[in-house]
């Protein structure tokens, strides 16, 4: 469990708690992200996938990396993860993220929440560098997609190493898919063993 956060909307402020994520929560989660899938092209994943599927991307994630929920009220409205980057050896020090919030409670500052929540234990667990893969729209007014995800993620001190032109295709379009890093730790002599579980 981590400090309970706290954010402002309309000079309200809403409480919100992050946590590790439980295999427990896949119903909830699945609901976060199924609207992504349907009616979005911010992931590439063109079905829903069912809840023992969900269910068992969780078990799986937490094996080796953190899967951490933000909660308001006792009830999940986004959550964010890390996963293998590659699977080669050397590359056991990178590591992959995704992030997803409620789409009605987008802005609120909950995915920057999960974000440095994640960070944090990534770094705990010394990881060095985080990636994020992020689909990116050709041209302007895509109904599908916008460029928030990028900017999200450069807000948060990534910077953008690498874009693939029409490698994504759904809703009957092309997208590009763009990789972004951030350094979050030191890669000067051998690094520390990272942690898993």
């Amino acid at each position: 469990m981590y400090p309970k956060q706290r954010i402002i909307k309309g000079g309200i402020i809403m409480p919100i708690q992050i946590r590790a994520a439980v295999p427990a929560d896949a119903p909830a989660l699945l609901a976060i992200y199924a609207p992504y899938v349907e009616q979005t092209a911010i992931t590439f994943e063109y079905d829903v996938p069912a809840e023992a599927e969900f269910t068992r991307r969780i078990v799986d994630t937490l094996q080796n990396y953190p899967y951490l929920v933000a909660e308001q009220d006792g009830v999940p409205v986004g959550y964010a993860y890390a996963g293998k980057f590659h699977e080669r050896a050397a590359y056991d020090w990178s590591v992959e993220t995704s992030i997803y919030v409620e789409q009605h409670r987008k802005r609120q500052g909950i995915g920057r929440l999960l974000h440095d929540a994640l960070e944090q234990e990534l770094r705990r667990r010394h990881f060095l560098n985080m990636n994020a893969c992020v689909a990116c729209p050709i041209g302007e007014n895509d109904p599908y997609l916008t460029r928030d995800s990028i900017c999200f993620h450069e807000k948060l001190g990534y910077r953008m190493v690498g874009e693939f032109h029409q490698c994504g295709y759904k809703f009957g379009r092309w997208y590009h898919m763009v990789w972004l890093e951030k350094h979050i730790g030191s890669h000067e002599g051998t690094p520390l063993p990272v942690l898993r579980g």
